[in-house]
């Protein structure tokens, strides 16, 4: 598996100004990787052009070995006239249904299946919404702060458990949280307004799964890194 952009581009419709220039990055094999960066340097256009959902003839993507993309975001709803118990049933794919109950359990989500999407708090309905895309067939699955509001105990539970249930997948986690990025993500892409003009700045993150014991030395260098780039 293998994302590349070379020299991508991209210009807001009706606008003269590329919130993207010159961008040049590549990410190699199956894996938990991260887009990091403050508002407003593109991570959510790059999230869209990957997945297919923003097009500009100017851009410059290839994917080996990555079939079906799916994208991932904060705040995306789910209808709301059915229990998201309901809801989660009707969109699993035949053969995912214990997968579908561990992450359920995992998300901590059980309690609230009888309930519809709008009764749920925003950190429950992202990560129920995380879940549908989860028990969906994929190669990549951009996850845009989809884990935005949950508890940070939690979030990391979920990520770990991601990261062990889908070994074979590759992830590109979109997040403002810099010791997060720096602690379980693999090939981090530094995204600034310093560094439009320069393409990319690519930091090596820890990649820290169950069981491990993290080395600080080398956490606080990463994330000393990253900030550097700004």
């Amino acid at each position: 598996m293998r994302i590349e952009c070379d020299g991508l581009k991209y210009t807001y419709p009706g606008s003269e100004t590329a919130v993207i220039d010159n961008l040049c990055f590549s990410m190699v094999s199956p894996g938990f990787n991260a887009v990091f960066g403050p508002s407003g340097v593109g991570k959510t256009s790059l999230a869209k052009l990957l997945a297919g959902q923003a097009n500009q003839p100017e851009s410059k993507i290839s994917t080996v070995g990555i079939g079906t993309i799916l994208y991932s975001y904060n705040q995306e709803r789910l209808p709301g006239w059915s229990s998201t118990g309901s809801h989660l049933d009707k969109v699993c794919p035949p053969g995912k249904e214990r997968l579908k109950n561990e992450l359920i359990e995992i998300f901590k989500l059980k309690p609230v299946l009888d309930a519809r999407f709008s009764q749920l708090s925003m950190g429950q309905q992202n990560r129920m919404n995380l879940i549908r895309y989860l028990i969906q067939e994929f190669d990549l699955l951009i996850l845009d702060e989809s884990l935005a509001n949950v508890d940070e105990a939690l979030r990391e539970s979920i990520i770990l458990a991601i990261k062990a249930l889908f070994p074979g997948k590759m992830f590109l986690y979109i997040s403002h949280n810099l010791m997060e990025v720096a602690k379980f993500c693999r090939d981090i892409l530094v995204l600034s307004e310093s560094l439009k003009q320069k393409g990319s700045f690519m930091v090596r993150g820890r990649d820290y799964k169950s069981g491990y014991i993290l080395d600080k030395q080398g956490f606080d260098a990463c994330m000393l890194e990253i900030m550097d780039a700004f």
